[in-house]
């Protein structure tokens, strides 16, 4: 029998893929801020709703000051990451683009070690090393500068990376400091309270447009609500997921995503990656699964 856990994490991965899928095809019509504020405004709805059925006839925790700034910097990263991803996107295609954020797992153990002294063994150093290797076959295959590591490519997923690793351990310390009994419950409220922060900040960078950039945006509302649903439902499988099992176990199942992108690349985008960096693509799972192995 298929446990629980798996179910919710090939969702969340299937879902996320997906979704960034939809906002790399919503960005040939709109901007990479109006595609980021699809995926928070038409998600609202399904995650206050998940949030409410939770919470129905129980007393919301009162929200601390410490708890209000972890969340609004957590919904400013992410953003900034996602139109980050987008605009990524543009430049490189679907799986390469998609190649960079899977060394957000690699930062996070680096934000570890520096900002909490977290040691890191050997197997996992080693698998930061493959990751490396296989971003710079990824990068230096068709780069801005040619056999340049540091491209323009480079700077923006790394960077959308250390935001997106920034995103969750802000996220966690936040649901932590709710002091709820059900981590599900923290998670969930946590999710709700960000997504209704990260809305109103979307909708202040797409306002300076003018009203015809929400025109063009609700031209295209079935892609937007298309975004917006399998965002909300690829946030619940990944809080409900990490509940049922340990992170790690989760998070190497959950790197199932690149088959996922690879197949949408390929199928949906129409594009092909050359040899050099589908070798790339290779270390960079490889080494990841490496430093997720190293916690079992």
């Amino acid at each position: 029998m298929l446990e629980s856990w798996i179910f919710w994490t090939v969702l969340a991965a299937f879902m996320q893929s997906v979704r960034t899928a939809g906002q790399k095809q919503l960005n040939q019509s709109v901007s990479a801020e109006s595609a980021t504020l699809a995926r928070y405004l038409f998600a609202l709805p399904v995650i206050l709703g998940y949030g409410f059925w939770l919470f129905e006839a129980q007393a919301l925790p009162l929200f601390t000051l410490a708890f209000g700034i972890k969340v609004v910097a957590a919904g400013i990263l992410q953003i900034l990451a996602t139109i980050l991803l987008i605009r990524l996107f543009a430049r490189r295609n679907f799986a390469i683009g998609s190649t960079y954020i899977r060394l957000e797992i690699v930062i996070t153990a680096l934000l570890g070690l520096t900002l909490f002294g977290d040691l890191v063994n050997a197997v996992s150093l080693l698998g930061m090393m493959v990751c490396t290797v296989g971003l710079v076959l990824v990068n230096t295959s068709r780069a801005s500068v040619p056999g340049s590591f540091w491209g323009r490519e480079a700077v923006m997923g790394l960077s959308a990376a250390l935001a997106f690793s920034l995103t969750s351990l802000l996220v966690r310390d936040a649901s932590l400091s709710l002091g709820l009994a059900s981590p599900i419950a923290a998670a969930a409220l946590t999710l709700c309270v960000m997504v209704l922060v990260q809305t109103g900040l979307c909708l202040g960078l797409v306002a300076p447009r003018g009203p015809r950039e929400f025109r063009r945006l609700f031209k295209f509302w079935r892609l937007a609500l298309f975004i917006g649903c399998t965002s909300a439902l690829g946030s619940i499988g990944w809080f409900t997921a990490f509940t049922l099992e340990q992170a790690a176990v989760v998070k190497t199942l959950g790197q199932i995503e690149l088959v996922f992108v690879m197949l949408i690349s390929y199928c949906f985008f129409k594009e092909r990656p050359s040899r050099r960096e589908w070798q790339g693509i290779v270390l960079v799972m490889l080494g990841v699964s490496v430093v997720l192995g190293a916690d079992w």
